[in-house]
C-alpha cells in the first residue's frame, strides 16, 4: 500500500497545525489550526469575519493547497485537542473536505464553539465523538485508534492510522503525566504496545516544542503543588489577589478555585475564554466546580463583578482572569492599564500559573504587560507551571517504546529542531535517510 505524508503547518513554526496522510486511496487529516500570533499583529481582526483565502495569506491559518496532489479522498478530519492551534482553522477548511470530524468528547464541544461563531463559510461536517482507546475502520484495511495522552489541556489524543505497512502515529501534543489532577495517566502501556505489533511504526511525527529541555517536564501534579504553596504563602494577606492561567488548561483553573477556598477567598472566572473553556467543561461533568462559583464572559458583566469584588472587599475574592500571555484585550492587561473597576494597589499580588509560549509577539505583550502591573504596585509570581509538551527524556522514551522506522519532527522552526535531531541521531536515525526534517507544503513518500 502507497503511504504519503503531507506536511502542511506547522512544521515551520509553532502554530497552525495540520498534517495529511494518504493510505493507498484513504486519506486522514490531523489537526486544522491558527497561528493565533498572526492574527494579534493587525489591530481588530475579526477572524470569524474573513476568509480562508486573506487568513492563508496572513499566515494564520494552513495553507492546504499541497492537498489536491494527493490522490485519494478524505476519510476523517481528526483533531488532537482543543487548542486553537489546532482546531482553530476547522471553520475556515473543513468545508472543503467531504468528511467527517473526529475527537474525543470535549475537542468537539470546542469544535462547536468554533463551529458557531464562523460567519464567513458554513460547514456541515459531520461531528464523530471517538475517546482514548477506541478505534474505527477508516478505509480498506486502514484503521483509526485514539490512544489518551496528557497535556495542557483535557480530553487529549495521539490518534495512530494502522495500515498494513505498519502504524502512523501523529505524537502531537503531549508529556508523559503518571499523576495528573483530573483525568487518567498517560497511556505509555499502550505505545509500547503499538510499537510492537505487526508491521511496529512505519513513521512517527512528533511535536518537538521542548526537545532543547534536559530531563523531563513534570507531572501537572508538580505544578498544583507549587500553586497550593504559593496561595498558602499569601493567606493572611488582606489585599487584592489575581490569578491568570491558560484559559483551556481545566485541571489548573481546578486547582485553582480549590486553593481560592482553602485561604478563604471566593474564586471568580473572568473573560470569555475563561467562561467558554470552563463552562464547557462543567457542562459535560470533567470537572465539579462549587455551585456558587461566578463565571462571566461578557464585559458589562465582568465589570459587575469588579465593582462587587471593590464594594464587598478584595480580600475576600480571588479572580482567575485571562490574560497570562499579555493579550491586549485580555482581563489582565486591562486590569493593568487601569480600564477595568478593579483597583490594584501596592503589594497586590499577581499570579502568573503559566509561561511566555515562546514567540516575539507574545514576549513582547508579556513584557508590557508586566510592566504596567508593577507601575501600579503589585507583586509578580511567575512560572508557577509546568509546560505540557516533552522535554529530552520524555523523548527518548516514547523513541524507544515506538521504535519507528522513520520520524518527522514537528511543531518548531528549522532552528528549534536541531536539538531533537541530534537526539534522534544519537538513537540511530540519519537525516535524509529515516529522519525527515521538512517544511510546510512537503510530501514525503514512505511506501511507494
Amino acid at each position: 500500500m502507497e503511504i504519503e505524508i503531507a506536511t502542511i503547518g506547522g512544521y515551520e513554526a509553532v502554530g497552525r497545525q495540520m498534517t495529511a496522510v494518504r493510505a493507498g486511496n484513504d486519506v486522514v487529516i490531523f489537526d486544522m489550526g491558527l497561528n493565533l500570533s498572526k492574527v494579534l499583529i493587525h489591530d481588530n481582526v475579526e477572524t470569524e469575519r474573513m476568509h480562508s483565502l486573506d487568513l492563508i495569506d496572513m499566515g494564520a491559518i494552513p495553507d492546504d493547497r499541497v492537498m489536491s496532489e494527493l490522490e485519494g479522498d478524505v476519510k476523517a478530519i481528526v483533531p488532537t485537542h482543543g487548542h486553537l492551534d489546532h482546531i482553530g482553522a476547522i471553520s475556515k477548511l473543513a468545508h472543503r473536505y467531504d468528511a467527517p470530524i473526529v475527537a474525543t468528547p470535549y475537542t468537539i464541544e470546542l469544535v462547536k464553539g468554533q463551529l458557531e461563531g464562523e460567519q464567513k463559510f458554513g460547514v456541515d461536517n459531520d461531528l464523530v465523538t471517538m475517546s482514548g482507546g477506541e478505534s474505527m475502520e477508516i478505509g480498506d484495511g486502514v484503521e483509526l485508534e485514539f490512544v489518551h495522552v496528557t497535556h495542557s489541556i483535557i480530553d487529549a489524543i495521539n490518534p495512530v492510522l494502522h495500515t498494513p505497512e505498519g502504524a502512523i502515529v501523529y505524537g502531537l501534543d503531549k508529556r508523559i503525566d503518571h499523576d495528573p489532577v483530573l483525568e487518567d495517566p498517560f497511556d505509555m502501556k499502550r505505545f509500547r504496545e503499538i510499537g510492537r505489533e505487526g508491521e511496529g511504526v512505519l513513521c512517527y511525527i512528533e511535536d518537538t516544542t521542548n526537545a532543547v529541555k534536559k530531563g523531563r517536564t513534570p507531572s501537572e501534579s508538580i505544578a498544583r503543588h507549587h500553586l497550593r504553596d504559593t496561595l498558602k504563602s499569601m493567606e493572611d494577606y488582606t489585599g487584592g489577589i489575581v490569578a491568570t492561567t491558560f484559559s483551556s488548561h481545566i485541571s489548573r483553573v481546578s486547582s485553582l478555585v480549590e486553593f481560592a477556598k482553602e485561604i478563604g477567598r471566593q474564586p471568580i472566572l473572568l473573560g470569555r475564554s475563561m467562561e467558554h473553556y470552563s463552562g464547557a467543561a462543567e457542562r459535560m461533568g470533567y470537572v465539579d466546580f462549587p455551585d456558587n462559583l461566578g463565571m462571566f464572559g461578557h464585559r458589562k458583566s465582568v465589570d459587575r463583578a469588579f465593582k462587587r469584588i471593590m464594594n464587598e472587599g478584595k480580600g475576600n475574592f480571588l479572580p482567575i482572569v485571562t490574560g497570562h500571555q499579555g493579550e491586549p484585550r485580555a482581563m489582565l492587561t486591562r486590569m493593568g492599564r487601569g480600564e477595568t473597576p478593579f483597583e490594584l494597589e501596592d503589594g497586590d499580588k499577581v499570579i502568573f500559573s503559566a509561561r511566555i509560549i515562546p514567540e516575539p509577539t507574545n514576549e513582547g505583550q508579556r513584557y508590557q504587560a508586566e510592566q504596567l502591573l508593577q507601575m501600579q504596585g503589585a507583586r509578580i509570581y511567575d512560572e508557577i507551571h509546568v509546560s505540557g509538551h516533552l522535554s529530552q527524556e520524555g523523548h527518548y522514551q516514547m523513541l524507544d517504546a515506538l521504535q519507528p522506522q522513520n520520524v518527522i519532527p514537528a511543531h518548531q522552526s528549522m532552528e528549534g529542531y536541531a536539538p531533537y535531531v541530534e537526539l534522534a541521531e544519537g538513537m540511530g536515525y540519519d537525516v535524509g535517510r529515516d529522519l525527515h526534517v521538512t517544511r510546510n507544503g512537503n510530501r514525503i513518500q514512505l511506501v511507494e
